[in-house]
């Protein structure tokens, strides 16, 4: 073969090599040039908070009261049951005094709760107010409270539920949210204080005033369930 061939042979070898796609690259160093697959678990989505459970609720209108026994500011102890065998007549209110809705009615041009308190307090009536709020949650802790019962001038208890346990056993979800207990321990009214949902006007309807005439009189409370509002209790 002359010499004059053999750069034509060698060009004809490259094309060659070119059109069929021939890789002269090493296996080793193309396998290695690979992107390994890495399989990358999926995130999971965050849970979303549960809101309390209400399955030890224990309170029916036309049932008794559910007993507890609490304590109020000064450390003293309440037994609903006390109250209840003495002949009187009981409300309770869930209570959360950085409540917009728990606010409403202790403003001085409103005074709703204590106003109703006093109304009916020589009557044989004992008004308690129940803070089932967790320690560290708005409205908690016996500060707050005493605070509260300060500036707002409350005559009547203030009770502590920091463990949640009477508010679940009572199905409180709302405060304000009222109930009110015959002289013979029976629950005849639950619900709302008033007929205005709003945070910043009282209705003009009072609910638990009007259970609280009929319960009096020895009438059935005609209205012995309404829905409550206002904040959700900090449980």
């Amino acid at each position: 073969m002359k010499a004059s061939h053999i750069p034509l042979i060698a060009a004809g070898a490259c094309l060659v090599l070119a059109v069929t796609g021939v890789n002269a690259e090493p296996k080793a160093l193309k396998d290695h040039a690979q992107p390994q697959k890495v399989s990358v678990p999926k995130a999971k989505a965050p849970s979303k908070m549960r809101a309390p459970r209400f399955t030890e609720a224990k309170v029916k209108i036309g049932a008794r009261a559910p007993d507890f026994t609490l304590r109020d500011l000064d450390g003293e102890a309440h037994h609903l049951a006390d109250y209840t065998e003495q002949g009187k007549v009981v409300v309770l209110e869930w209570f959360n005094p950085g409540c917009p809705f728990v606010k409403k009615h202790y403003r001085p041009e409103t005074m709703t709760m204590n106003k109703l308190a006093d109304k009916y307090r020589d009557k044989g009536v004992v008004w308690l107010r129940i803070n089932s709020g967790a320690p560290g949650k708005q409205g908690a802790g016996l500060e707050v409270n005493r605070s509260a019962a300060k500036d707002w001038h409350i005559k009547d208890p203030i009770l502590l539920d920091e463990s949640g346990k009477v508010g679940r056993m009572y199905g409180a979800r709302n405060t304000p949210t009222m109930y009110v207990i015959d002289a013979d321990g029976t629950l005849v009214y639950w619900g709302a204080i008033d007929d205005n949902r709003g945070a910043r006007t009282p209705g003009e309807t009072n609910w638990v005033d009007l259970a609280l005439k009929q319960v009096l009189a020895g009438e059935t409370v005609t209205k012995a369930r309404t829905k409550p509002y206002g904040c959700s209790v900090k449980y």
